[in-house]
């Protein structure tokens, strides 16, 4: 095709969608513009994912979920890695993974799609009120409004098989309902756990028994490290990391996570969904 014959064929093309634009009374400027000047709508309304806040009337808007990868280092032994060398590393979840708890509920968690090796991860739960890029340390607990008691669900056979493929393995953590959640309490009650009993029951068999302190990366730690990497924002949740003895459930199961200083947090395994 020659050059004229190109130039011809955009401005054609420019003289159309002029036309098109004229002929419902809209400009270049103006398209997506609402009839009448109104301010465009949503096509469709999306639920605000949101978690309770105890004592408030408030509830907590979700922004993002930030989870830390083999933050203890027996758990971080048992998935083949050296805690002694690796530096922090993180992964996502969607925001509409939540599953909220109630305090002294035993609520049902259907068993996912696509799997056969259904795995619990009992984690300390953070939410921030305030954020920023590069926060230091000594500054970054500044920024945590609440803590909660939380799961990191895991169709372990799915992340196994793409991190064997060097492949994301995002299929094997981030599904509908991966992210259960108690109800947060503030800081301006509860502190900031440092230390305590973080323990996972399955049927009545304890599974996972730690201490928070044992944490290679403190949620402070976490904090500064995810900075240096994204604008942290109020509505952030960071699930900062599960102990050793992460291992499978099935459908009948009863899940009782329990962390010092936090309501019990339980559920029940289903069948799928």
């Amino acid at each position: 095709m020659t050059t004229n014959r190109r130039n011809a064929l955009r401005v054609a093309a420019a003289a159309a969608a002029g036309t098109a634009l004229r002929s419902t009374g809209a400009t270049a400027g103006e398209a997506g513009t609402a009839p009448g000047g109104a301010a465009p709508r949503p096509l469709f309304a999306l639920p605000p994912v949101t978690i309770p806040i105890v004592g408030s009337a408030e509830v907590f808007p979700v922004r993002r979920i930030y989870c830390i990868g083999r933050n203890y280092a027996a758990h971080a032994r048992e998935m083949g890695s050296d805690p002694t060398r690796e530096p922090p590393f993180f992964f996502q979840k969607p925001t509409d993974a939540i599953q909220v708890v109630p305090v002294g509920h035993v609520a049902d968690h259907p068993y996912p799609s696509l799997t056969r090796n259904y795995h619990h991860e009992l984690e300390l739960v953070a939410a921030l009120a305030s954020g920023g890029r590069n926060i230091p340390k000594e500054a970054a607990r500044d920024h945590v409004y609440a803590y909660a008691i939380g799961l990191d669900m895991t169709r372990r056979d799915l992340q196994r098989g793409m991190s064997d493929q060097k492949k994301p393995w995002e299929i094997g953590k981030s599904f509908d309902q991966a992210a259960p959640i108690g109800p947060l309490h503030p800081v301006s009650a509860l502190g900031h756990p440092v230390r305590g009993a973080i323990r996972l029951s399955v049927n009545g068999t304890v599974r996972q028994d730690a201490d928070l302190s044992q944490m290679i990366w403190s949620v402070a730690e976490q904090i500064a490290n995810l900075s240096e990497a994204f604008e942290l924002k109020a509505g952030d949740l960071i699930y900062s990391g599960t102990p050793e003895n992460v291992g499978p459930v099935v459908p009948g199961d009863v899940l009782l996570g329990q962390i010092a200083g936090l309501p019990d947090l339980s559920i029940r395994i289903t069948d799928r969904a």
